[in-house]
């Protein structure tokens, strides 16, 4: 076999598949670093491109690549929620925790910088992009719940807990990961149940949810 039959043929990428390249590439150095230690030569570095190329496909800068990383990794998050309505409430919760879960130890020391402030980089816009995916959660729970309208208290205590769902995430990090995660999973789904249970002694719509979750059929 001739040295040039050996060697790979080389496949130009198109547009999509080399943007899509850069993000991955991205999102890899701002799951462990913070974007403000992240240069756009560490970012053509580890795609094994040229600094232009990236600045081709964005002329903004680092600014637009940190904010199109962003919407990549949001739009992850949000799929971690959309779990379809097949068998009992609870036991959907903790595969869609699982998934929530592991976006965050994948990410490690990074899930700070990367989806919840507190960089140089952070915008109206970043900022506006990871309010989304807490929105975007609160609505797949609420779907999950099965409540066509729900009042006030009911949605103040979903996304409460979905607050509760990140600082809990940030504290795991900052105390090396510990407990391990599948305790860390069930203890947030017994945390929603008792903040459910809480808000129903003052909102009979939620009484009348948390009745259907503690009964027997649902786990």
């Amino acid at each position: 076999m001739s040295p040039a039959a050996s060697t790979p043929a080389y496949r130009r990428l198109s547009v999509e598949e080399r943007r899509a390249q850069l993000l991955e590439s991205a999102l890899s150095l701002f799951a462990h670093r913070a974007p403000e230690e992240v240069s756009l030569d560490d970012v053509a570095e580890a795609a094994g491109v040229s600094r232009p190329l990236v600045y081709r496909y964005f002329p903004g800068g680092k600014q637009q690549l940190y904010e199109a990383a962003l919407r990549s990794a949001a739009e992850e998050l949000r799929t971690c929620f959309d779990e379809p309505h097949e068998g009992p409430l609870l036991p959907r919760l903790s595969r869609a925790l699982d998934r929530y879960l592991a976006f965050v130890d994948g990410h490690d020391a990074g899930f700070t910088a990367l989806l919840q402030g507190g960089s140089v980089v952070e915008t109206s816009r970043t900022s506006a992009i990871v309010d989304g995916v807490r929105r975007a959660a609160a609505e797949h729970i609420l779907s999950h719940l099965e409540v066509t309208e729900p009042g006030p208290r009911l949605r103040m205590t979903v996304r409460m807990w979905i607050t509760a769902v990140e600082a809990a995430s940030l504290i795991w990090l900052d105390e090396d990961k510990q407990p391990p995660l599948a305790e860390l999973r069930d203890w947030l789904v017994e945390q929603f149940v008792a903040v459910l249970s809480v808000t129903a002694n003052r909102d009979a719509q939620t009484a009348a949810l948390v009745g259907r979750l503690l009964s027997p059929a649902d786990g």
